[in-house]
């Protein structure tokens, strides 16, 4: 049978639709949705799951790709753009049982439900059997994807990550290892006592919120285009390009986690805000690699958030929102508080010295749970030992130890990497950027375009469309480095605990 484009094109936009409908339901399930109403709510989800599923999957579309594999040429620049894409998102979810992928999605409705009772009560035991289910399903569907990944974890990897393997990670992973600890043992060597009491100030949500998103605003994201709302666990929802919505979770006595925070999530949002509109109605099967997005959300947030020339001229302002809370501290105090490094138990609160520490130990507890099949009973236990091995800290309960990510609650399993790896594209992308514009000169003109108009031209606007080590070399010139990270470290921690560089 002969197909148009338009036919492929028509079944890519009600994919992508269904995958709108999922995601509005998602964001819903997290900022508003009654706790109560989260059994109805997996059957919702259940249902669009199905539906996306069916599209994705059908008869016509596999005859589709058939055909175009034998007639490329009566496909557009786009067409033929995406179509390894589409031949990609049809091979992971063809494979799979309807009936078990279906399944899936509604434990994983569930899963998130219960995991938010289970913080409420700090009690891992609530969400264990839940994260069990979810993790079976995994390791049911991982040899479906296998080709020739050597671990069962490389493939959830390469799901995130294109070309991701444990190999790999092991090489990176030690290479920072190695850097955060000789620094951090520079850091022990200094003298410099750095008072953070004021950081735990009482300021109002509406003061903090008003600041957080004007600067956001400064820094491009835009409000027509987004909302903020409060949430358990920070994240950001992208329905489309005119639709990126940002949450964050408050404590009128830690403002520097909500404004960070907001930084974060509003990374986030500036490439969705930006991606080319030609991906507009294809996008189910052009999914933004976690490495790249995160890379945009920490260049918000430690690229731009955690500078000192960024401070100098956002510090004022600051104050002119807190309404005077910090007027007694001069900017000097400011900046070493806001920057002064110290071993937490929460990640997501984590200075940026040592967060790739966090993520390495999620990391190394999903291999240990796909590799070596570790008990899920004794995730928590792992959990503390590690720890305790690499930050020195005792993990006093579930709260703040296993229960203080979403991420598996969602079946998102090798999605923690990006994390670290979106730190070290972060650096990489803006050194490439320092050797093409005045960073000092555009901080103090308070007007960032430049910065918002590079990373729109060189990552953005390609939404999912290329490969993250593409995106990488074609906007820095080279492959991934992490010394470039280590370095920014360098320069910061030396210079606030004036420790040298040698």
């Amino acid at each position: 049978m002969k197909y148009k484009e338009q036919d492929l094109l028509d079944s890519l936009k009600e994919e992508t639709i269904l995958e709108q409908l999922s995601a509005l339901s998602g964001w819903d399930a997290l900022t508003g949705m009654p706790q109560d109403s989260g059994h109805f709510r997996s059957e919702v989800d259940a249902y669009l799951a199905e539906k996306q599923f069916l599209v994705a999957t059908q008869t016509k579309r596999r005859d589709m790709l058939a055909y175009f594999d034998d007639h490329l040429n009566e496909l557009s620049d786009l067409g033929r753009e995406i179509f390894p894409k589409v031949k990609k998102a049809y091979e992971r979810f063809a494979v799979l049982p309807q009936k078990d992928y279906v399944d899936f999605n509604k434990t994983m409705s569930l899963a998130q439900n219960y995991w938010a009772q289970a913080r409420q009560e700090n009690q891992y035991a609530i969400f264990e059997p839940y994260l069990k289910q979810l993790i079976q399903y995994e390791k049911q569907f991982i040899p479906l994807w296998q080709k020739d990944e050597k671990t069962p974890y490389d493939v959830l990897l390469n799901q995130y990550e294109p070309g991701l393997t444990v190999e790999k990670l092991d090489q990176v992973f030690d290479t920072l290892k190695k850097g955060i600890m000789t620094l951090r043992k520079k850091i022990m060597t200094s003298d410099v006592e750095i008072d953070v009491s004021f950081l735990q100030r009482h300021i109002t949500k509406k003061d903090q919120k008003q600041y957080a998103l004007n600067a956001v605003q400064r820094l491009g994201y835009n409000l027509d285009k987004g909302r903020l709302d409060d949430t358990i666990h920070p994240f950001m929802e992208a329905l489309n390009r005119d639709d990126a919505r940002i949450t964050t979770r408050w404590a009128e006595n830690q403002a520097q986690m909500a404004v960070l925070g907001i930084f974060h999530e509003a990374g986030h949002g500036l490439f969705e805000q930006n991606v080319n509109s030609k991906y507009d109605w294809v996008r189910a099967v052009l999914p933004i690699s976690m490495s790249i997005h995160e890379s945009q959300s920490l260049f918000n947030e430690v690229m731009i958030g955690r500078t000192r020339a960024f401070w100098r001229i956002e510090y004022p302002k600051i104050q002119k929102d807190f309404h005077g809370i910090w007027d007694d501290i001069t900017f000097d105090q400011f900046y070493a508080a806001w920057m002064k490094t110290e071993a937490t138990l929460i990640r997501t609160e984590a200075d940026p010295l040592t967060y790739p520490l966090h993520i390495i130990i999620r990391y190394e507890i999903e291999k240990a749970i796909f590799n070596d099949h570790l008990d899920v009973k004794k995730i928590p236990e792992l959990w503390r030992e590690k720890y305790q091995e690499y930050l020195g800290l005792e993990v006093p309960d579930d709260l703040t130890g296993v229960l203080q990510d979403i991420h598996w609650a969602g079946g998102s399993f090798g999605y923690f990497p990006s994390y670290a790896l979106g730190h070290l594209y972060a650096a990489q992308f803006y050194h490439a950027m320092s050797q093409q514009m005045d960073f000092q000169a555009i901080f103090e003109s308070g007007d960032y375009e430049p910065i918002f108009s590079w990373r729109a031209q060189h990552i953005w606007q390609f939404g999912g469309a290329k490969d993250p080590a593409d995106i990488l070399k074609e906007a820095t010139g080279e492959q991934l480095n992490p010394q470039y990270w280590l370095d920014f470290m360098n320069k910061i921690y030396t210079d606030i605990y004036q420790i040298g560089d040698n």
